[in-house]
């Protein structure tokens, strides 16, 4: 279901986080499950994942991670500071020490000239750590391919968090 490259990034990460005693948590938008998925993937990860946010809306993003909708709306949902908050909350609302969160245009509609379909944004937060931060351009490379790019560079900004 996942390239191969992923799921061995995704086994790393796994593997040092469980030597580190640390529990994962993600907040994801446009990957819709698809960075837990491939962290549920691999056989033993149910002693590091803790939960995950499927934020496709921005009442979610608001309900369940605090994201104020004032920013949301200021920003708009693609953006570091929108990233940032998922991030954050996901950490607060659950037992993880870190998360990732995604947030992005997968297209095929959707982008706009400022933030053209490809555009995500990731971050990783840690518990007292600063928060980690991605804009990823991956052009319009096709839905499937944004998401699983996505994917990758989500596991891949955790995977540094943790090695830190």
């Amino acid at each position: 279901m996942f390239p191969t490259r992923t799921l061995k990034l995704a086994e790393l990460l796994l593997a040092d986080c469980k030597a580190d005693g640390l529990r994962i948590a993600t907040a994801e938008s446009c990957t819709g499950g698809l960075v837990m998925g491939c962290l549920t993937a691999v056989a033993g990860s149910s002693s590091v994942v803790d939960r995950g946010f499927i934020t496709y809306s921005n009442d979610a993003k608001r309900d369940l991670l605090g994201v104020p909708g004032d920013l949301i709306a200021d920003m708009g949902a693609v953006s570091e500071p929108v990233a940032r908050m998922m991030a954050e909350g996901a950490v607060e609302n659950s037992n993880a020490h870190l998360a990732v969160s995604v947030t992005g245009i997968a297209g095929p509609g959707g982008g706009t000239p400022m933030k053209p379909v490809g555009t995500v944004h990731i971050a990783a937060a840690r518990e007292r750590m600063p928060i980690l931060h991605e804009e990823h351009h991956f052009g319009d490379i096709g839905r499937e391919e944004i998401r699983l790019e996505a994917v990758y560079a989500a596991l891949d900004l955790l995977y540094r968090h943790v090695a830190r």
